[in-house]
């Protein structure tokens, strides 16, 4: 019998022997030459500590909370597309881990479970991400769905006029399967003459013309908070405050969309800086460790969201796997509070961490 994984890497290790190329490809995949979806795991290695000793921390508390919802600790899945391509029970599954941790998930837009099924699966605080389409009766009405369905923010992904460059989908022809939480609304299925298919269907219904001025449309169909997914710069940050939105994603898609972004820890200080503390930010990207849980935080990030250890753990062992792979980081992170001198998640401070770019302080 194979020995039980350890860390998030070896539940990578299991989902590539578990599932399909095409599928494998798809989850772990980036955009062209995936620059960025190495540099998104590389650039938190280039972080390191600065730990406090002689410090009590006999009790380490790594609750937080992210738009006044308490969580077990600032660890929340990503939105993330197709679960049963991983996994049978698909978000059904995912959603079940989240609610035993006790954290948060975002439903992705692009889900293979409807909003009804998972919302219907057990109690716990969920987000819905969503796209804007050409058709915004189609946003409208998913919106709608999830706020009946007990949804308690929106999370609007904006980095995505068009669909990334992902070579390996284009090479191995994938087959993006029906979306059932847009069956009736109209037909997603669309043919494309080789290549990916899911690049076809993006390019028939993506909106590329969606612009700041459509967050006014956004706010006036829905009550939720609603937070912005794909802010990579100074100057979007501080229009995201402007426009009014509740809170912050430091995204770059996964390394999906355009290759040669920065690494989100990169620049999440630059966004962190520019929104002064006014609305919450929360970043994903290359979270693999515990460490880097801790190093998103010193940084100014209010709480982390994982994607593809999820998808890695679902496919490995379902339920259970998702379960185990946000409780290793949640004890890895524990480990690097005690390390660090901080018995609760306010105690981190940018003074914990030192970037690459910084010379040892001589004195403080």
């Amino acid at each position: 019998m194979a020995a039980e994984p350890v860390n998030v890497s070896e539940f990578q290790e299991l989902a590539r022997l578990a599932l399909p190329k095409m599928y494998y490809d798809f989850f772990s995949g980036g955009a062209e030459d995936q620059q960025t979806l190495r540099e998104n795991v590389e650039a938190f290695r280039r972080i390191t500590f600065r730990p406090r000793i002689l410090i009590d921390v006999s009790r380490v508390d790594l609750s937080t909370s992210i738009l006044g919802y308490n969580i077990s600790a600032p660890i929340i899945v990503a939105p993330t597309a197709l679960h049963q391509l991983a996994h049978p029970q698909g978000e059904v599954a995912t959603a079940k881990a989240a609610a035993t941790c006790n954290t948060i998930m975002v439903l992705s837009f692009s889900s293979s479970c409807t909003i009804e099924e998972v919302a219907t699966s057990c109690n716990a605080v969920r987000f819905y991400q969503l796209y804007i389409y050409k058709r915004r009766d189609i946003a409208a009405t998913l919106v709608q769905r999830a706020e009946k369905n007990g949804f308690k923010a929106i999370v609007l992904t904006a980095d995505n006029p068009r669909l990334g460059r992902r070579e390996a989908d284009i090479k191995n022809k994938m087959i993006s399967p029906q979306r059932k939480n847009l069956e009736g609304l109209f037909s997603t299925k669309v043919t494309s003459d080789g290549g990916s298919n899911l690049e076809a269907f993006v390019k028939e219904t993506m909106d590329p013309s969606l612009s700041w001025k459509d967050i006014e449309w956004l706010r006036s169909i829905t009550k939720l908070p609603i937070l912005i997914k794909g802010v990579l710069t100074h100057e979007d940050a501080i229009k995201a405050v402007q426009v009014g939105l509740d809170g912050i994603i430091v995204s770059n898609h996964g390394a999906r969309q355009l290759d040669y972004s920065p690494a989100t820890i990169s620049v999440l200080e630059e966004v962190v800086h520019a929104v002064k503390g006014r609305v919450p930010v929360l970043m994903d990207g290359g979270i693999r460790r515990g460490t880097d849980v801790f190093k998103a935080l010193a940084l100014g990030a209010q709480a982390v969201l994982v994607g593809r250890p999820v998808i890695y753990g679902l496919a490995a062992k379902g339920e259970y796997g998702v379960r185990r792979v946000l409780e290793m980081l949640k004890d890895e992170f524990e480990l690097t509070m005690t390390f660090s001198g901080c018995s609760s998640v306010k105690d981190i401070t940018r003074r914990h961490v030192r970037t690459e770019h910084e010379r040892p302080l001589s004195k403080m």
